[in-house]
């Protein structure tokens, strides 16, 4: 099987057989959709909320909502059907704990609302998700039957 390693602000898509694979979600988002007919999938790993808030904001694979499109386009272009596709979403995690309840710091949180805001206006429905806590995330999305596996560090391994 063919896997692909997405790194941080970067995405990818693969035909079956082939995974794909990000490490260390940890307030980032990894955004995966599926198209279970045509078993195409893709892997975004988004590290901010919106292009539209930072000045440097060239590599549109970095934001939620950017990088959303990108990965919608990429995923037609190689057979995938609109109607077919599915998310899921992990990552969003709280890393640090702050003494301030500023949700500038809670990037996790902000990255989880504009991904979900993202995909809803898109037409893409959530099937399954894991997302927020303390810890971090490495996820494979497997293209023969569209399983994400989700391993954590002190908290085990499963299957969304």
């Amino acid at each position: 099987m063919n896997t692909i390693k997405v790194g941080m602000a970067d995405l990818a898509v693969v035909k079956t057989p082939g995974s794909l694979i990000t490490l260390g979600l940890g307030s980032c988002v990894g955004i995966v959709l599926y198209d279970k007919i045509n078993k195409i999938g893709g892997l975004a790993h988004i590290m901010l909320p919106s292009s539209k808030e930072i000045k440097n904001n060239s590599n549109k694979a970095k934001f939620a909502d950017t990088a959303l499109i990108i990965l919608l386009d990429e995923m037609l272009n190689s057979g995938a059907k609109k109607r077919n596709i599915l998310a899921k979403i992990a990552g969003g995690s709280q890393m640090f704990s702050f003494n301030s309840n500023s949700d500038v710091l809670k990037i996790g949180q902000r990255n989880v609302q504009a991904t979900k805001a993202k995909l809803k206006e898109c037409g893409i429905p959530i099937i399954s998700e894991d997302i927020g806590g303390n810890y971090g995330r490495t996820i494979e999305l497997n293209t023969e039957d569209g399983s994400l596996l989700v391993r954590t560090i002190g908290h085990g391994s499963k299957i969304i």
